[in-house]
């Protein structure tokens, strides 16, 4: 990694609830909660707790030297709104394949 950027994944004991336009996304006890300098927290949830069916891929990838290739999903109204990484950089490899929203409420 470059000097002075880090990035750390662990688990995070918070609930993670995304809603949007008030249909219920997510909802999970077991996110993980990943910290990048220069970044927001971003919590990433497994796909067992995503309301997959509601999700339409994206043709939108975007690369990350850190974290690696994203690919990308929207829902009714908002494009692009969710990503994950099939596969992460060795690093971060914990977040393969969870998914991680622009906006959670976490408690």
């Amino acid at each position: 990694m470059t000097t002075g950027h880090r990035i750390t994944v662990e688990r995070s004991g918070l609930h993670v609830r995304v809603v949007r336009d008030g249909q219920v996304l997510a909802e999970s006890d077991r996110p993980l909660l990943l910290r990048e300098t220069g970044c927001p927290d971003r919590y990433y949830i497994p796909p067992e707790d995503v309301r997959l069916d509601l999700l339409t891929p994206s043709g939108t990838r975007t690369y990350c030297p850190f974290k690696g290739t994203a690919s990308y999903w929207s829902v009714p109204g908002a494009a692009d709104l969710v990503w994950a990484y099939p596969d992460p950089k060795p690093d971060v490899a914990g977040i393969k394949d969870h998914l991680c929203f622009y906006d959670v409420e976490v408690t």
